[in-house]
């Protein structure tokens, strides 16, 4: 390399060296003042959530259960399991609120990922800017289990219409056209009795219209 080259090379190093750094450049000089601001996201507020998530909640354990045992780690506000309006069965989701932001945090680490009757547990704290004002609308409200047995019997002795008895009495038929294939198929010699009341419904039973 001759002379003139290696003044030219040494001439293009100061000028790169000399330039500063634009306000779009991707890295900081050391030297403070000039150098842009880095927007930092806002973490959220340690020490003061106080309400947490609890998920796949398994069957059998309520209100009654959840209270008993999270209230070993101490003091309980406010529970609540989520149920389906219609039926009220659980939803294996809930929120329980304490008393001490610090019982909530042992509670999050030591109770995240438990196996309680073969379901791992969820548990997260809820920020208190996350948590919705209508979380806790109806939280005492104490579920009654539905009459099943009640509500079927009112379903089969309600009263019904020539057309709604019809309607009845032919899935029947369906249902024992099948039963006697099924007996036929299997090579059993059984001759299935008559359904009686299919003709004749029971006055009882129907309602005649005009």
């Amino acid at each position: 390399m001759g002379t003139k080259a290696k003044k030219a090379m040494n001439k293009n190093l100061k000028k790169a060296n000399s330039k500063k750094p634009s306000d779009g450049a991707d890295f900081l000089p050391l030297e403070s003042g000039s150098a842009r601001k880095i927007h930092e996201e806002k973490q959220p507020r340690e020490g003061t959530a106080t309400v947490l998530y609890v998920g796949r909640i398994p069957h059998g354990f309520y209100e009654k259960e959840m209270n008993g045992y999270f209230g070993q780690f101490g003091t309980i506000k406010r529970l609540r399991i989520a149920r389906n309006k219609k039926t009220g069965q659980s939803k294996h989701y809930g929120f329980i609120e304490f008393e001490s932001p610090e019982v909530a945090k042992i509670v999050a680490d030591t109770m995240h990922n438990y196996l309680l009757f073969e379901h791992l547990l969820q548990v997260h704290l809820i920020p208190p800017e996350h948590v919705h004002p209508k979380l806790w609308r109806g939280f005492n409200y104490h579920y009654k289990p539905l009459d099943t047995v009640e509500i079927e019997r009112e379903r089969h002795d309600k009263e019904r219409t020539l057309e709604e008895h019809n309607e009845l009495v032919e899935k029947i038929l369906k249902r024992d056209k099948k039963r006697r294939k099924i007996i036929e198929a299997a090579g059993i010699d059984y001759e299935c009795p008559e359904i009686v009341g299919n003709v004749q419904p029971a006055a009882k039973k129907i309602k005649f219209e005009d």
